[in-house]
């Protein structure tokens, strides 16, 4: 198949990477500002100083708990750009006051018409806390932007110009995964990465027909406007869900799985992606998500 680039390429103009100075933060900082430099986007790093965490101390906690995190988040946007890091890209470091810390990072991310959010996790744990608040899980859930997960098996620094050679797209066959593909797709296009595809079963009887792998690659080819990557592919796999997404990524060297989400009221029931979290906080790689959601 002739490789082309797709009409609906995927374009990141603003990438956002939520800020609370941990290690997590900063591995996905570094992320972040690499997707920012080979998009040619806007770079925004935001802390949000919750409300929640000094209330009972009185507005000169919350003041002063205002002032480190402003004072820190000037000095690290200093370094960055002393050190080359965010040269040639447009950047804002933002400090949003006394508020609560996922509506008013949510409320950025709409306000501000962003493309990209980048998180970052802490480990099998559970997913980190951003800003005083544990919001990543949040972010996770509910973002209607794209969200890239960077976890704490994801190699320490990202490639250079955030380059990808293959590509891992796992999906139920549902609308909510397919939805992803056409992302999925241009993404494969534009770094001539390997794309492998993969409908994972937990029951044999569950095991794709031919007709349905037919059916698939033709609503795969109508949503990436075409073309496919000349280098793909397509098979089922019986296994349980979340280890074989992470096994796949492992033994493939994969440096990116694209998961196509419901939104977070049904992920918990059957076969819509219940594991997802633990794809995210396990991968050896960052994942990225893309929600299903009316705009």
């Amino acid at each position: 198949m002739a490789s082309t680039v797709v009409s609906a390429k995927v374009q990141f103009r603003k990438v956002l990477v939520a800020i609370d100075f941990s290690e997590s933060s900063q591995k996905a900082l570094r992320y972040a500002v690499t997707i920012a430099r080979s998009y040619g986007a806007k770079f925004y790093m935001v802390n949000v100083v919750s409300a929640l965490g000094f209330k009972m101390a009185g507005p000169d906690a919350t003041a002063m708990a205002e002032e480190v995190v402003s004072h820190d988040i000037q000095n690290l946007e200093t370094f960055l750009a002393e050190s080359g890091a965010l040269s040639g890209i447009e950047h804002h470091a933002v400090v949003k006051k006394n508020g609560e810390v996922w509506k008013t990072l949510e409320a950025f991310i709409e306000e501000n018409d962003i493309d990209l959010t980048v998180v970052g996790t802490h480990g099998r744990s559970g997913l980190s806390k951003i800003a005083f608040g544990s919001v990543a899980e949040a972010v996770f859930h509910h973002s209607i932007c794209p969200v890239v997960t960077v976890g704490p098996d994801a190699p320490e620094m990202p490639p250079a110009n955030a380059k990808l050679t293959h590509i891992l797209y796992p999906t139920d066959l549902s609308p909510e995964s397919a939805c992803a593909a056409a992302y999925t797709v241009s993404l494969a296009l534009q770094h001539d990465a390997r794309l492998t595809i993969v409908h994972i079963v937990d029951q044999p009887a569950l095991m794709t027909t031919d007709q349905q792998e037919r059916d698939f690659e033709d609503h795969l080819r109508e949503s990436a406007g075409g073309e496919l990557p000349h280098n793909w592919t397509f098979r089922t796999q019986l296994g349980r869900i979340d280890d074989t997404i992470l096994e796949l990524a492992e033994q493939g060297r994969v440096g990116l799985i694209v998961l196509g989400l419901r939104s977070f009221h049904t992920l918990r029931k059957p076969h819509n992606w219940p594991h997802a979290y633990k794809i995210a906080v396990e991968a050896c790689c960052p994942v990225l998500t893309i929600r299903c959601v009316d705009r």
